[in-house]
């Protein structure tokens, strides 16, 4: 039976307040829009952030931790990382007094609302090519938004989808299990009737005859395809890199056999200062590894971040006992049954049980032809992220308009490549829609976390709130006049806020951030 409650008084919330309610050991966001009260699961459906200390803006509420997006009068999830939905419970008002009716077993998360396949009603098959962020949300969302049709997701890995950020921080460090990897379980793509086929490698995609080849000349005919294979990590190439303990870090297999080594080892080398190589320096010092990393610049992320940020994290790393060689080229890695020394440009050299390279990722395309590739591999789409007939792409391997500023970009971040997958989704269904997400990604190396919102590449100056020396800051980048991207510390409230300006076209002017006259700053107190 369900039981009504009285979880506040009329009085307590003006018109577009919000406030975390406990019933219980569940946490309830309770809202007021247009008068009516409206209660959904108070903690988000992605890590459980608490929603109350997020933003509300029209009819969503934006965590404040890794910003998933949810509808507050239906609980649904508008945007990732978050692929569950909130729940929703009834509300009513007697007198002064706020009721909440609580069904039994009540939880605050539910899997989205899908509809269920029916050939009869809708004979087509849409493919989707690759098990990542972008395949794993359009394959979902495609059942949200009404298709009705066979939907194939094709991977080469052998795993279930699965959350790939975590390989490189709380997974590598021994934070988490195997089993928490997985964003779904294998009854939740067979009730959804999403058919998996992992293994499979895809040697060619004619996109004329909208056929897919396998690699034992096995062929299938699409209607729709997404192409999301995301990228490749890029290998050092020097002498000695075939050595066995020399390592990148792209799937959870990679990871696994990192671990074992790191198991057996005592001191690690990282090369490349870029957030996979500082995270994973990271994760191997919790280890109880010594991690020393090599650099080819003289400050990590001075070319993304700037050099204030960037020396902020060097420190932070130093501090955990971290050490660095900057500046500085491998030019070849010795040793005997594996790997045993890193040898610099400058002669100098690091012993090593095992060598880990960040340097990169190039999109996997190599697949594909009658489809034009850019110089790096990737591949250009429209504002809905289509390529051609019947064919889309998403995530890593696609290079997209930025709606704010028409300049065609390529991201290769978890949040960014989730909202594609999502954006693909409707457009495969029929349902025109352009993509207009703000990009989002966090860092997680020791403490405090960074987050950053927007994307630019190169910027004219950076405005700063706060400091990156006292490591509670926003700093604002701003090109042509115009904020494009921030960057944060200590400010996850304030991040969420600032990308909600950014979606709405709201950021304040140069001027007035120069000034301190904004609104804004209230929100970073």
């Amino acid at each position: 039976m369900p039981k009504e409650i009285i979880i506040a008084k009329v009085n307590d919330l003006e018109d577009g307040d919000m406030k975390e309610v406990e019933v219980g050991e569940l946490k309830i966001l309770l809202t007021r829009l247009d008068g009516a009260f409206h209660a959904i699961g108070g903690e988000c459906a992605h890590y459980g952030g608490p929603l109350a200390e997020g933003v509300l803006s029209g009819m969503h509420v934006t965590c404040p931790w890794h910003q998933a997006r949810f509808h507050v009068k239906t609980g649904e999830v508008t945007d990732p990382p978050a692929l569950d939905s909130m729940a929703r419970f009834e509300t009513k008002v007697q007198g002064d007094k706020v009721i909440l009716v609580l069904p039994e077993k009540a939880t605050g998360t539910v899997p989205p609302a899908m509809i269920r396949r029916d050939d009869q009603a809708d004979s087509r098959l849409f493919v989707i090519l690759g098990g990542g962020a972008a395949g794993n949300a359009a394959a979902q969302k495609l059942r949200q938004v009404g298709y009705q049709g066979r939907i194939l997701l094709i991977s080469q890995e052998t795993r279930l989808p699965y959350d790939r950020t975590s390989l490189s921080k709380g997974y590598l460090a021994g934070d988490m299990e195997a089993e928490s990897l997985p964003l779904r379980s294998e009854t939740f793509f067979r009730e959804a009737d999403i058919e998996l086929q992992l293994g499979y490698r895809v040697a060619q995609v004619n996109p004329g005859t909208k056929t897919i080849i396998f690699r034992y000349d096995e062929t299938l005919t699409y209607d729709s395809l997404l192409l999301a294979t995301g990228g490749q990590a890029k290998q050092l190439v020097v002498p000695g890199a075939g050595l066995p303990n020399v390592f990148t870090l792209r799937s959870a297999d990679d990871c696994d056999h990192i671990m074992g080594a790191a198991a057996q080892a005592s001191q690690a080398v990282v090369v490349g200062a870029s957030f996979i190589g500082l995270e994973t320096a990271a994760a191997l010092k919790k280890r109880g590894l010594d991690v020393t990393v090599v650099g080819r610049g003289l400050i990590p992320f001075e070319r993304t971040l700037g050099p204030e940020i960037g020396a902020m994290l060097q420190t932070i790393q130093e501090e955990n006992g971290v050490s660095f060689k900057l500046g500085r080229k491998v030019t070849r890695l010795e040793g005997e049954e594996r790997v045993q020394e890193v040898v610099l440009d400058n002669g100098e050299r690091l012993p090593a049980d095992l060598v880990l390279a960040g340097i990169g990722v190039h999109p996997a395309t190599d697949y594909l032809r009658e489809v034009p590739l850019n110089p790096d591999g990737s591949i250009t789409v429209d504002k809905y992220l289509s390529v051609a007939d019947g064919l889309y792409a998403a995530g890593d391997i696609a290079r997209f308009p930025d709606w704010r500023t028409g300049e065609h970009i390529r991201i290769e971040h978890w949040q960014v490549a989730e909202l594609h997958g999502f954006t693909a989704a409707l457009n495969m269904s029929g349902q025109p829609t352009e993509f207009q997400g703000v990009p989002f990604f966090w860092t997680e190396q020791f403490e405090p976390y960074l987050y950053y919102v927007g994307h630019v590449t190169a910027w004219d100056e950076i405005i700063w709130h706060g400091t990156a020396a006292d490591r509670k800051f926003v700093a604002f980048y701003v090109k042509n006049n115009r904020v494009l991207a921030a960057a944060g510390c200590e400010y996850d409230h304030g991040m969420a806020y600032i990308a909600e300006l950014m979606r709405t076209g709201s950021l304040p002017t140069t001027a007035e951030l120069r000034a301190g006259k904004t609104d804004l700053l209230e929100h970073l107190k």
